[in-house]
């Protein structure tokens, strides 16, 4: 784990204590110099996620009124990542709370392109193009490989969904399914597990949910003052509405992220998220108690496509079976 670091000169680093309203003030302070000052800054504001939208949730709405440029990077995010100390540090709502300030743009990245690819955007948005916005961005403390980016697939990120791997050639039954931040390598593992049962599943990188809500109502905005034109479609909807068989999305935060989208697809979504405390001591049990790892995951996929009479009861009995799904597990929302 070695990488290349070098610290600017013209640049300042602040390491300011447990302190997140000292912090975010600095934030906000460098955020606006290009109106205060005439001079472009460019702040990372890194923190643990808690504690960011949950405990100074007041100043990050302050820092948008006072038309604030930078980002927000949310650490150790996610409910599931950060096992073992405590419940104030597994954040599973961040993304909720990110959703009501109309200026922040937030995204739950999975691997180190996509990351490269919002920052990217978020320097040309608000530095060269004037835009004002910031941006929060969940980043994750747990160790996996770093894949190449598809190609074409930067468009897709910004706008929060792209397809990262196309579904197998074999399979009768067909699924669509939907991951991020580091539950999109679970959902990348129940691609792989539903093979073994006849199922060919696409699998989708859903980097903003909140973007994609954001972009499906500004279509249907323009669709009711513009009657008489041709309607515009929302882009989750242009990605998943034509697509094959069943979606399942899973998510490390709240279900109510990827059910934001739902009624845009013109199918039924089934959702898999963190609704709910966590007690447990790593990361594998987490997942378990959430059910959102793979083998759930594989699970809810072919419980749907039985629903959708894709795929024969046996076929489901088994994989329960193999699985080691528990149908009477405690509801991990009330438990």
């Amino acid at each position: 784990m070695v990488t290349f670091y070098r610290e600017a000169k013209d640049g300042q680093l602040l390491e300011e204590g447990i302190t997140e309203a000292g912090s975010m003030s600095s934030f906000i302070a460098a955020g606006t110099a290009y109106a205060t000052h005439g001079v472009n800054t460019i702040p990372f504001f890194i923190f643990y996620s808690m504690f960011g939208f949950q405990r100074v949730g007041d100043f990050i709405w302050a820092a948008a009124d006072a038309r604030v440029r930078g980002f927000l990077l949310g650490g150790t995010s996610g409910r599931t990542t950060l096992a073992g100390e405590g419940l104030q540090h597994q954040d599973g709502q961040s993304h909720v709370l990110a959703l009501p300030v109309p200026t922040c743009r937030s995204y739950d990245p999975a691997y180190a392109y996509e990351l490269a690819v919002i920052i990217k955007d978020g320097i040309k948005r608000m530095y060269t193009d004037g835009e004002d916005g910031f941006y929060y961005i969940t980043v994750m403390n747990e160790q996996y490989e770093m894949p190449p980016m598809p190609e074409g697939a930067e468009a897709g990120i910004i706008k929060g969904l792209y397809k990262l791997r196309a579904a197998p050639a074999k399979g009768t039954a067909k699924a669509q399914l939907l991951g991020s931040g580091t539950i999109l390598n679970e959902v990348v593992k129940a691609q792989t597990l539903l093979e073994k049962y006849g199922v060919s599943a696409e699998v989708w990188s859903a980097t903003s949910y909140n973007e994609l809500y954001r972009d499906a109502h500004r279509a249907e905005r323009w669709n009711a003052l513009h009657p008489f034109e041709k309607p515009k479609t929302a882009y989750v909807a242009d990605c998943l509405g034509k697509g094959p068989g069943v979606v399942v999305a899973a998510s490390d935060y709240l279900k109510s992220q990827p059910d934001m989208i739902s009624r845009w697809i013109g199918k039924p979504v089934v959702t898999l998220g963190t609704d709910g405390f966590g007690r447990s001591e790593d990361r594998a049990s987490l997942r378990n108690f959430f059910e959102v790892d793979a083998k759930h995951i594989a699970a809810t996929t072919l419980s749907a496509l039985l629903r959708d009479k894709q795929i024969d009861a046996d076929v489901v009995k088994k994989a329960f079976k193999e699985l080691e799904i528990d149908p009477e597990k405690a509801d991990p929302a009330i438990s």
